[in-house]
């Protein structure tokens, strides 16, 4: 009865299912070996060798097999059909040999399957082979060169740049994409046009909208008219002239289907679609596939099995009939180098099986099945045909020449099923025009668009006398910040990283805090900024974008057994060494000298009045430095400590800049940011008053609305509100979890506090109301002052024994198994999160405090019991 090994247990779950009671099937729970976080665990000197090490957690697991495999005599290795997947099957068999579990006589082969499916199984049980070395080799190169930059680069960062916390081959490249795009937006200085539309009626008294083309007789481009007078004048030009349709061009377009997902394009579809992270979607897309409803999800590959194409078409011609079915199937290259690396697409293991038919309870399952059960159809499905319009309009002499576009959709094709999101605002050049025909005079409609001028409150804008013709000011915008969708697809673009790195690498920089993510828009933090400034500065080619897609481009090679991967290492090794000597010889202060002379255009920009931007604004005398911190980087002023001006790299007038807001009494009274977000300041530290009065901004309060007088009502606090009728004075004010209210009677060894739900009351409560609160309080004490919360969802038990409950916590919804919180993503509601996803959330969090250790031993006979019952 052969042991067969899987990644996770939901995967051995419906694989056993398949296999029956002739095997064994167990899961690895993931990868069992890693590199010990130590000096020396890849040996550049040693020709790259490689120290190993089980993980505490992997342990049980590896015993687990190992056991087994002392009544089974046979060991198949059926882990996922990628580098990682072959990875993990290497380290299995070189553990068990390690233990000698793995005998002489003890058959080793690997199957591998694309979908788990009964026939994919079974399939791949007939074709067993030997763990693929090469490919093997590509992940050791890829292990060996991620150590040796993060471990050799790392350092070099927490000793030049306090605060940096890591540096990473593809990481630090990722980055470097975020910055420059934030650096473009700064840089960016809008410039101001106008368009003029006129709107049209046809002798049938039906409405068109056109746009000016043509001006003074010569052709206009999009920012021609730069300002108010020529669209003034243009607008007069139009209204002033007789016109009439002068061409009427009528061609046949073709839209054609998207190509079946691979996991880029999944990660970005689930993105515009549903807000979905690339992390997220992953996991999600995981867990359809261990289920056994879709191909395996991290892939380079478009193309389709032959049967898949031919049951596709079945299911198209079922559900849509055979207009909707084209003459020869659509066939889709990979775009992969490495054939090795590039499987099929990602689709649904069944393509009579819709999302209504699926059996699961878990919402982003469905939407995300959904999707991909759509965009493979729609891959097989007629082109869409339509019929584009072209209606030129123009004045007898020649000057004025507007034009009007628009689509009809002839049959809707892929298009009645799916059609793909987009990363930008569509044009409204696909409206359906009226009939028009040439030679038609072109009349000014009755109707007006002066609804649209009146919703043009924010920009400036004109309406002809007849209200049928309006030039809308428009300033041109700076490139967008990326998404975790528009930043995957631009790595893909550049040949950075590959599909089973994209989500790790976007998660790492959030969680590094050098990039944070607002309104899914990624936006770089000051350490952000700083790393990859200095990287840039003194790593330039290690950061380099063709540099590392070339690199890339050489451990496919190795994948596909054209190049020695210790070959690749010494050649990389040689240059990358002498660059980290030469750096560890600086000292911080040339290090932050070589940054503010690279940083300089951006930190000091000319400034209105014509002075030296390096001139302190606040004392006048000193010059601006570039400074670092815990927090990253900022700007100083270089007569500190007798001037504390700090301002953000940002630029002056960015989010973390000082405002001097007033005086009183004699103080200075600032408002500044801080590492915890914006405070008031009286005056600034001294060696006699070391720590100035200072105020945090309540909730709610918005730093662009201070003023003096709302800056002292914060720095009069706490505000005493009366003699309590029992003695003692009551007083309010804002503390670490938001506002209360304070007393203590003579007989109280601690104060009483109550909280107040309302940011306001602690400038307006009056005495009854206060004295009625802390009455209350007193009456209601609760344990440690607060009830137990009430859970948002229950989601059972937790492998290894216990409750897993979804609870609202202060700094957001977290899931809690015995002494383990985990925080639940920003990007996941809590009423989504499965239990499949809180036991990934808790073990993860677990492996990071230490705790599941501690846990696991009480659980051992529930697990041993659980083993034997998927062992028989």
């Amino acid at each position: 009865m052969p042991v067969v090994v899987v990644e996770s247990p939901a995967k051995a779950k419906t694989i056993n299912k398949y296999l029956g009671p002739d095997y064994t099937v167990l899961a690895s729970y993931g990868h069992v070996r890693d590199l010990p976080p130590k000096d020396g665990s890849v040996d550049p000197d040693h020709e790259f060798a490689m120290t190993w090490e089980v993980g505490n957690d992997s342990r049980k697991h590896v015993k687990a097999i190992a056991d087994a495999l002392k009544e089974d005599n046979a060991l198949i290795l059926a882990t996922d059909p990628d580098r990682e997947g072959e990875a993990i099957s290497w380290h299995l068999q070189e553990a068990l040999t390690k233990r000698r579990s793995i005998k002489k006589d003890t058959p080793v082969s690997r199957v591998t399957f694309n979908a788990i499916t009964k026939d994919a199984v079974t399939e791949a049980m007939q074709n067993p082979r030997e763990v693929d070395m090469p490919l093997v080799e590509a992940y050791l190169a890829r292990r060996a060169l991620d150590y040796l930059v993060g471990f050799n680069l790392s350092p070099v960062l927490w000793r030049k740049l306090p605060g940096a916390k890591s540096a990473g081959r593809v990481q630090s490249v990722c980055l470097r994409l975020i910055v420059e795009r934030e650096m473009e937006i700064e840089a960016f200085k809008p410039v101001e046009y106008w368009s003029v539309r006129a709107l049209f009626e046809t002798p049938r008294g039906q409405t068109y909208e056109a746009r000016l083309v043509t001006l003074a007789g010569k052709k206009l481009d999009k920012h021609d008219l730069s300002n108010i007078t020529q669209a003034e004048l243009a607008v007069q030009a139009i209204t002033s002239r007789a016109l009439s349709v002068t061409s009427v061009e009528a061609k046949p377009a073709a839209r054609n289907p998207s190509a079946p997902f691979m996991t880029s394009t999944l990660q970005q579809e689930a993105s515009r679609k549903f807000g979905m992270g690339a992390r997220h979607a992953m996991q999600v897309a995981q867990r359809l596939y261990e289920a056994g409803y879709i191909t395996y999800m991290r892939t380079d590959g478009i193309d389709m099995a032959p049967e898949a194409v031919a049951a596709t078409r079945d299911a198209i011609k079922d559900r849509y009939g055979d207009d909707y079915v084209p003459d020869s199937p659509r066939i889709y290259k990979n775009k992969a180098k490495n054939a090795q690396e590039a499987h099929e697409c990602i689709r649904p293991t069944d393509m009579s099986r819709d999302a209504k038919a699926l059996k699961v309870t878990d919402e982003d399952q469905r939407r995300l099945y959904d999707l991909i059960w759509k965009r493979t159809i729609a891959c097989q499905m007629a082109a869409a045909r339509l019929e584009r319009t072209t209606v030129e309009i123009g004045s007898d002499d020649g000057q004025v020449g507007l034009r009007a576009t628009g689509q009809v959709v002839m049959f809707d094709g892929f298009m009645r099923v799916y059609e793909e999101g987009r990363d930008d605002v569509a044009d409204d050049d696909e409206k359906r025009l009226p009939q028009i025909m040439q030679g038609d005079p072109a009349r000014f409609a009755k109707t007006s668009l002066k609804d649209q001028f009146n919703k043009a409150d924010d920009k400036a804008a004109i309406l002809s006398d007849n209200e049928s013709v309006l030039a809308l000011q428009h300033h041109t915008q700076p490139p967008p910040r990326y998404t975790e969708a528009t930043l995957v697809k631009r790595m893909e673009e550049l040949g950075i990283g590959r599909p089973s790195t994209y989500a790790s690498i976007v998660t790492t920089i959030q969680d590094r805090e050098y990039v944070r993510k607002d309104k899914n828009r990624l936006i770089p933090e000051e350490k952000g900024r700083i790393v990859t400034i200095f990287l840039l500065n003194f790593f330039r080619q290690y950061v380099g974008y063709e540099f590392t897609a070339n690199l890339e481009e050489e451990l496919d090679d190795v994948s596909a057994g054209d190049r020695d991967y210790k070959d690749l290492l010494g050649k990389f090794w040689r240059d990358f060494s002498a660059a980290i000597g030469e750096t560890s010889e600086l000292r911080i202060s040339e290090v932050l000298d070589k940054l503010d002379e690279a940083l300089a255009p951006q930190l000091y920009p000319p400034r209105e009045d014509g002075s030296d931007p390096r001139i302190c604004p606040k004392c006048g005398t000193g010059q601006l430095h570039l400074k670092t911190s815990r927090t990253g980087g900022f700007v100083g002023c270089g007569n500190y400590p007798e001037c504390t001006y700090t301002r953000p790299i940002a630029g002056e007038g960015a989010e973390g800049d000082e405002r001097l807001l007033g005086e009183d009494a004699g103080d200075e009274i600032w408002l500044k940011s801080g590492r915890f977000g914006p405070y008031v300041q009286r005056g600034e530290p001294t060696p006699e008053n070391k720590k100035p009065p200072r105020a945090s901004l309540p909730r709610g309060w918005s730093k662009d609305d201070m003023d003096l007088e709302k800056a002292l009502t914060l720095l009069s606090l706490p505000r005493q509100i009366g003699e309590h009728p029992e003695g003692g004075m009551i007083s309010s004010n804002f503390g670490r979890f938001g506002p209360y209210l304070m007393h203590q009677l003579a007989d109280e060894a601690k104060p009483v506090y109550a909280n107040l739900k309302d940011p306001n009351d602690v400038f307006e409560i009056g005495m009854n109301r206060a004295v009625e609160l802390l009455a209350e309080k007193r009456a209601n004490p609760g344990r440690g002052r607060r009830a137990a919360a009430k859970p948002l969802k229950e989601l059972g038990e937790h492998p290894d024994g216990g409750a897993m409950q979804v609870l609202d916590g202060r700094y957001g919804p977290y899931v809690k198994w015995e002494k383990v919180n985990a925080t639940i993503p920003k990007d996941i509601k809590p009423e989504d999160v499965t239990q499949e996803m809180a036991i990934e959330l808790v073990n993860e969090r677990a492996a990071k405090k230490g705790t599941k250790k501690k846990a696991a031993p009480k659980k051992k006979p529930a697990a041993k019991k659980t083993t034997k019952k998927a062992a028989s």
